[in-house]
């Protein structure tokens, strides 16, 4: 595949994010195996998987404005929580009306 064609969800991923996807496809999507890998619960890998699903979501919306999909990942990344984030995009989409 060329560089060029490479989706944009796929190349906003980390590192660590990929290789969780390349192990779940290779245990053939079973969360008991990879939580067996990963040596830890099943809850934490469903916590995992859900916010890969989140961050593969937020990278397919290309309508968004970048700096709004960067604190929406910032809220899925849990570097910040959710309500803060939401305060964040609200503030910018009022100061981008005036």
């Amino acid at each position: 595949m060329e560089i060029d064609k490479i989706p944009q969800w796929i190349l906003a991923l980390e590192p660590e994010d990929i290789a969780f996807l390349k192990n779940f496809v290779l245990k053939s999507g079973s969360l008991k195996e990879i939580a067996r890998l990963y040596e830890v619960s099943y809850p934490t890998v469903r916590l995992r998987l859900d916010k890969l699903i989140q961050k593969i979501e937020l990278g397919d919306q290309k309508e968004e404005e970048p700096f709004t999909t960067f604190i929406k990942g910032l809220a899925v990344d849990s570097r910040i929580d959710l309500e803060t984030a939401k305060l964040i995009i609200d503030k910018y989409k009022q100061e981008k009306r005036e």
